[in-house]
């Protein structure tokens, strides 16, 4: 019984013939080149991530992904009169990053920038519900800017916004209960009362050792004011001494020159 080789059996049959033939003849056979491109196979056995099988779905079928930062950005102003209506108007949306899930938001005043950030929250909880798909996870208040003008939001609320008046600010009353408070504590914090004897007692007391301080240390008589000084008085004193002595020294030496004079006058009448 013989067997009919199929096509690819005589086509290997000829190949290693010819390698034969080649090696008979010195010829060195050369090893085909290795492919560096990668061939995705379409038969389904090739293993492929949830996104990329996703997407090739949605691309065989004709389907597009909906743009959630356009959607956003478009229902801005929307979400914002429906979070912060007192900022109507007054903030707009720049940019919206989808991976991380941050809105990028412009106000016109550091005031309605403070505002937002206080608010933050309830904006990104209004605007996941809003919105489908938005997964907003952040705010980012930018710098304040002008707002540019144009045609006011479909969805602001039409009614005026309150004026906001000029007049003083009133001082609240207290409540009662502060009141209360205040006033028991008034009462139990009454005023110190002195025993009259004890205040006479120390008053004595304080005059007694005024007293004895006077005796220990008098007070020295009061001087005139035209009159001199203790000090030049002494020195006035001790001038008018000085020339009290002087004045007996010279008298009594005078008084001795002239005894010394009338000795010899007296012993040559004698003689």
């Amino acid at each position: 019984m013989t067997t009919e080789l199929s096509g690819v059996d005589l086509a290997r049959q000829a190949l290693v013939a010819a390698r034969e033939v080649a090696r008979k003849n010195g010829a060195t056979s050369k090893k085909p080149k290795r492919r560096t491109t990668t061939v995705v196979r379409r038969d389904g056995r090739e293993p492929l991530g949830l996104g990329s099988a996703i997407g090739m779905m949605m691309t065989e079928r004709g389907m597009v992904a909906p743009a959630v930062g356009g959607s956003i950005l478009a229902h801005f102003d929307a979400v914002l009169t429906a979070a912060v209506p007192e900022l109507t108007g007054r903030v707009r949306a720049a940019a919206f990053d989808v991976e991380s899930g941050r809105l990028d938001v412009v106000p016109d005043a550091p005031a309605c920038g403070t505002q937002l950030r206080w608010s933050a929250p309830k904006l990104i909880a209004t605007a996941n519900e809003r919105v489908p798909g938005a997964n907003v996870r952040s705010l980012h208040v930018l710098a304040p800017a002008a707002m540019k003008a144009g045609p006011a939001p479909a969805a602001a609320d039409p009614a005026p916004q309150p004026a906001i008046s000029a007049a003083p600010v009133e001082r609240r009353t207290p409540p009662e209960g502060y009141r209360r408070a205040i006033e028991a504590h008034r009462q139990a914090a009454s005023p110190s009362r002195v025993d009259p004897h004890i205040a006479q007692a120390v008053e004595r007391q304080s005059a007694a050792m005024r007293e004895l301080s006077r005796r220990a240390f008098p007070e020295p008589p009061a001087v005139p004011d035209d009159a001199p000084a203790p000090i030049e008085q002494a020195r006035i004193q001790r001038r008018r001494q000085a020339a009290a002595t002087e004045a007996a020294a010279l008298r009594r030496a005078r008084a001795e020159k002239a005894g010394r004079a009338q000795t010899p006058r007296q012993l040559g009448q004698t003689a």
